[in-house]
């Protein structure tokens, strides 16, 4: 019964790789930040748009090109975003991102399935005054 489950994930990973949600940009994002996981070549750009209190979450956008886990991670964190405050934000970890996914990812892997994560939250953190760096990275 857990390779049926698995199978359903994996086409699910499958389907955002082939038919990314919220792909493109948000000409008025409240912040917008880039990074890449250079051992893969994955690049990811994550564009925010927060609601009036500046603290909610009101829409997101992704850009970017990579492997099926990277890009699918993004497409399905940016519909997990939607309606999160910026400390929920904060408050995610890999644990998070594998279960959203779904299936088990290998270590090699795990920088793939976590920088869309990780660039929305130094975005965050940026547009905070808590960070400053041109470029998150997943060495």
């Amino acid at each position: 019964m857990a390779a049926m489950g698995s199978d359903m994930y994996r086409q699910q990973i499958l389907d955002h790789y082939r038919n990314p949600r919220n792909y493109g940009e948000l000409d008025d994002a409240t912040f917008s930040h880039v990074g890449e996981n250079p051992l893969c070549g994955d690049t990811i750009r994550m564009d925010v748009k927060l609601d009036e209190t500046e603290e909610i979450i009101h829409a997101v956008r992704f850009g970017g090109e990579g492997c099926a886990i990277s890009q699918a991670s993004a497409s399905m964190l940016s519909e997990e975003l939607v309606g999160m405050t910026l400390d929920e934000l904060g408050a995610m970890d890999r644990d998070d991102i594998t279960e959203m996914l779904g299936v088990e990812v290998t270590p090699m892997r795990l920088k793939c399935a976590v920088l869309a994560e990780k660039v929305a939250q130094d975005g965050a953190e940026i547009y905070r005054g808590e960070k400053t760096q041109a470029k998150t990275t997943t060495e």
